[in-house]
């Protein structure tokens, strides 16, 4: 099964992709050529540059974030703010159809 999701760079710039359920948020930017999320860690939350901002209505979708990631997120280039996780870490659900995730202005 696929799901749309947008992603929605700093400046406002949309990425509308298809992405399968069970596959991380990130695998599916990398995948569609979405620009902002460069992964340099390749998904094993060791680098914070696939920094994503959820909108709150889709964390109830989400595993809890570990003590890993949070840290991870202090770390990030761009400030965390409510809503941010390591794209990484998330996988894609049939939720998610239709969902906006916001990038950050860097990475």
């Amino acid at each position: 099964m696929t799901v749309k999701l947008t992603f929605v760079a700093h400046d406002g710039g949309e990425h509308e992709v298809s992405a399968d359920v069970g596959q991380s948020v990130m695998e599916a930017a990398l995948s569609n050529g979405v620009e902002g999320i460069t992964a340099e860690c390749n998904g094993s939350a060791a680098c914070a540059t696939c920094h994503a901002i959820f909108d709150e209505a889709l964390l109830v979708h989400m595993p809890e974030i570990t003590e890993h990631e949070n840290d991870m997120l202090d770390f990030a280039a761009t400030e965390r703010v409510a809503g941010s996780r390591l794209s990484c870490q998330i996988p894609v659900t049939d939720a998610f159809n239709g969902a906006r995730i916001m990038l950050p202005e860097e990475q």
